[in-house]
């Protein structure tokens, strides 16, 4: 757009020889341009400041000492040293791995994690060698420690940034401004060369027709929208900032603001997440030390990421006052993984060899007891027949009924070899016991949900518990628990059965990261807009699927890498004030489309009409780009304006169609008083002829630059404005200021040095009169406007 005017000035200065028109065209850019870029220069600025207070780190080994530090600082030659969860921070090679298993799927597409080793085995393709770790990838279980050997660009993942990105697609929010702006083009091409044609056999200069149409087509262009929507969308991020929510991508808080179901995860978010040990039960459903020993084993000798259940085994048993660790070693570990949902740990007893490998396993029951075929019952191991594997079950639903969250316990003893184990090694175990924890719901979870629904937000919650905990603790927040879907059902419904189940249930568990990325795809094909909110390794994939991505900055890396919006405390009621922002947000930025996008519709017919009865331009083109400018610069104020708390109830989206209706009715609202001002300046003036056109062309430049930005106080509200609805302190300075000027402008000297005349000042009633009656005609149009499609924004 700059480049078109600039090439305009051009042509005004060859073809007229006109140095101050030119001069004027070009410092209507320069403002223009360094309003614009001041603007978003300093909105990018407040952005970048709040990203940087999320920070994603990794440890390395330089001359022998082990730090932390940020992710892009780690060069080519550094010593890392990674675990579950953490992000790769460029291509490396492994040097010791235990139990390394790391996600691939941004570069291959392949969902299943990939073993990783110290030697290569022979390969195919490059994302195949086994010792080699790629920059994009993550660390889904097990521990490492790795040499890096190419960072950023020179990685495997850089070079093919122009075919691979981790971006999101396109927000909801940046098709809808998509729609919009393809909309204006077609307006607009659609429109000018009429108005080109019409001046060419109307007027006899052709020169001044194409300028002028030209310019008509610059002026059509809402070309502060980019500075409008950055500015208000930093604006609500450094707001949302203060309520402890840090937003990444700033065109998420758009989509923030129009999300209508919220998927999150059990723990934390709805429960306290301080998890406390409180019942270790044999398999005779008693009290056992020996069940909590075998647990602490676990927890205590595993290298991967030690999370909330290790944490509570661990300070279980030094609150009981006992210590194990000194008796036994640490030999090998099999993994969790979500497939398995289990982990193992092989330990041997120096003070008694004879014992063996001992393997330690602790998991979700189901699974762990799938590999026991022995049970502990009266202090001796039986088979597992059917009669025992249904008394186990009954002691697990007994508890997890309770609301604790029951894991199993088995064990092996003298496990055969000297090698590395695998899942394979996890059979003919025996069942322990069981271990449950207590994580009781936030007190202020059940008022945030209220909130949350108060607001047309309705909570679905996907889990990996078992059902007996997910509807103990949904129940008590008054969630809707009537149905639960397991992961296991999941896996037997069809997509058609899916979409149909996800607006009837609200509550799935025992859910692995795929299958929560499928509930999510599945709510968005129902037309939702859907958030999810998560924090752990399994959280990454609807993560990524959400229309809007959610965590905390204690997340794991790869979960904070994919969220939009970081939330610094875990806590729901942060999140209803973030989704408040985001709706203020929305609101300005509609009332500013509406506004930019009506005005311009509205001038296009006003154009077209001037230009087939008028004898001379309505307006010099010169006179278009400095009444644009002034009508952007009075609603620079818009990203401060106050909005109506009614608006911010439901979740909105841009409406294409009723933006249609708005620009059609409100535009050709604005055509009638262009016409009637058209036929005071004609009729009441007497400016008919060619030696009075700069007066009409004065008279219509002061009317339709103080009638478009007064109309901002009638526009941004469906309410009486001034009365029942008052505008910010911000717009009402921006709107005086402009109109201030252009009075100036048309009533003072200062209009012969834009090409214009000075007005008589009893023009100055008619003025007030035609904007008296636009008003009227408004504010009748308003209420119509509601009842048709519902809402004023």
């Amino acid at each position: 757009m700059v480049l078109v005017i600039t090439f305009l000035t051009d042509v005004v200065f060859a073809g007229k020889k006109d140095f101050s028109a030119s001069i004027l065209i070009l410092s209507t850019i320069t403002i223009s341009t360094i309003v614009g870029y001041t603007q978003e220069a300093k909105s990018n600025n407040a952005a970048a400041k709040l990203r940087k207070m999320i920070e994603n780190k990794v440890d390395v080994i330089r001359n022998g000492i082990s730090e932390s530090i940020l992710i892009e600082d780690v060069v080519p030659g550094d010593i890392v040293k990674l675990s579950s969860g953490d992000m790769l921070p460029g291509d490396v090679r492994f040097i010791e791995v235990r139990d390394l298993f790391v996600d691939q799927a941004t570069l291959t597409g392949e969902s299943e994690p990939v073993e990783k080793l110290t030697t290569n085995k022979d390969q195919t393709y490059l994302t195949d060698l086994s010792n080699i770790g790629f920059m994009g990838t993550n660390i889904t279980s097990g521990s490492a420690t790795a040499l890096v050997l190419t960072t950023g660009s020179r990685t495997y993942f850089g070079s093919m940034a122009k075919s691979l990105s981790t971006d999101n697609e396109k927000s909801d929010f940046e098709n809808d401004i998509d729609q919009i702006s393809k909309l204006l083009i077609r307006f607009m091409l659609v429109m000018v060369p009429i108005i080109l044609v019409a001046n060419i056999f109307t007027k006899s200069n052709v020169l001044d027709a194409i300028l002028f149409s030209v310019t008509v087509s610059i002026g059509l262009i809402p070309e502060m929208l980019p500075v409008i929507m950055t500015t208000t969308l930093a604006k609500g991020a450094v707001e949302m900032s203060r309520k402890k929510t840090i937003v990444k991508r700033l065109s998420s808080i758009q989509t923030f603001g129009q999300m209508d179901v919220l998927c999150t995860d059990k723990t934390g978010t709805l429960t306290q997440d301080e998890i406390v040990l409180e019942k270790y039960l044999n398999a005779d459903g008693d009290e056992d030390m020996s069940v909590l020993k075998q647990a602490f084993v676990n927890s205590y000798f595993q290298t991967g990421l030690r999370n909330a259940i290790d944490i509570a085994v661990i300070g279980r048993v030094d609150k009981e006052g006992l210590s194990y660790k000194n008796e036994y070693k640490a030999v090998d570990e099999i993994p969790y993984d979500f497939a398995r949902r289990r982990m193992s740990v092989v330990v041997e007893k120096p003070d008694e060899p004879s014992l063996g490998r001992i393997l330690v396993t602790k998991g979700a029951v189901e699974e762990t007891m799938s590999c026991c075929t022995y049970s502990m019952r009266g202090g001796k191991s039986v088979p597992m027949t059917d009669d025992e594997r249904k008394h186990a079950v009954s002691i697990y639903d007994e508890y997890s009924d309770m609301g604790l969250r029951l894991l199993a316990v088995a064990e092996k003893w003298n496990v055969p070899g000297s090698g590395e184990l695998n899942a394979e090694d996890e059979s003919e175990m025996t069942l322990i016991g069981f271990i449950g924890f207590l994580d009781p719901p936030k007190e202020s979870a059940k008022g945030a949900l209220e909130a949350l629904a108060s607001h047309g937000i309705r909570t679905v919650v996907l889990t990996g518990d078992a059902p007996g905990v997910a509807r103990y603790v949904c129940g008590k927040l008054g969630l809707d628990t009537h149905r639960i879907i397991t992961g296991a059902e999941l896996e037997g419904m069809s997509d058609d059965d899916l979409l149909v189940a996800t607006e009837d249930c609200s509550l799935f568990s025992k859910l692995n990261p795929y299958q929560k990325k499928r509930v999510v795809a599945m709510i968005q094909k129902n037309g939702h807009t859907v958030g999810y909110m998560g924090d752990g390794i399994n959280d990454a994939p609807p993560l990524k699927q959400a229309n809007v991505g959610i965590s905390v900055d204690s997340a794991v890396d790869i979960a904070k890498e994919v969220a939009d919006i970081i939330l610094l405390d875990k806590d729901l009621n942060v999140l209803d004030s973030g989704v408040i922002g985001g709706r203020k947000t929305y609101a300005n930025l509609s009332k500013y489309i509406k506004m930019a996008t009506s005005g311009n519709f509205g001038n296009m017919f006003s154009v077209v009409l001037a230009s087939i009865f008028l004898p001379f331009l309505p307006l010099m083109p010169e006179h278009i780009l400095v009444q644009n400018l002034l009508n952007d610069f009075a609603q620079l104020g818009m990203p401060w304006d106050n909005v109506d708390a009614k608006y911010l109830t439901k979740p909105k989206k841009i409406n294409v169609k009723s933006l249609r209706t708005y620009m059609f009715w409100f535009g050709l609202a604005s055509t009638v008083e262009d016409v009637l001002c058209f036929l005071i300046l004609w009729f009441v003036f007497h400016y008919t002829t060619q030696d009075k056109a700069t007066y009409f062309q004065t008279g219509w430049f002061l009317f339709g630059t103080l009638s478009q930005t007064f109309i901002i106080h009638i526009i941004r509200t469906e309410k009486i404005p001034f009365i029942q609805d008052r505008a910010s302190k911000a717009l009402c300075i921006s709107t005086a200021v402009i109109m201030l000027i252009t009075v100036l402008i048309g009533f003072t000297g200062i209009a012969d040095y834009l090409t214009m005349a000075t007005m008589p000042l009893y023009y100055g009633i008619w003025l007030a009169a035609l904007i008296a009656v636009y008003t009227v005609i408004v504010q009748i149009l308003k209420p119509l406007y509601v009842k048709k499609y519902g809402s004023w924004i």
